[in-house]
């Protein structure tokens, strides 16, 4: 083997070296970027989860709130059925005081 033939050899192999170094790194490096995936995916999952209980969470107060809504009005429709009630009997009352 010639002076010209090692040379080029050594620096194939230094190549070769260099190649192997970077192939770890970007191994390395794409390791890192799935967990850091993973992780991002795991998030959103959470954040979805919790976009769904609300959403649930809302729906239930909207139906409590027309519930609630429903029950002052029926009170009040009973307190206005009294007094209209204690009215007529006033009414009745007053004509039949009238009539004696």
């Amino acid at each position: 083997m010639t002076d010209e033939e090692s040379r080029q050899l050594k620096t194939f192999e230094a190549q070769v070296r260099v190649l192997l170094l970077k192939y770890r790194s970007v191994l390395k490096e794409n390791d890192e970027l799935r967990r850091t995936l993973s992780e991002q995916e795991d998030a959103i999952s959470r954040v979805e989860a919790e976009l769904n209980q609300s959403k649930e969470n809302y729906r239930r107060l909207k139906t409590a709130r027309m519930i609630e809504i429903s029950d002052d009005d029926v009170r009040e429709a009973k307190n206005r059925i009294t007094r209209l009630v204690r009215d007529v009997n006033r009414c009745i009352g007053l004509l039949s005081s009238d009539n004696e």
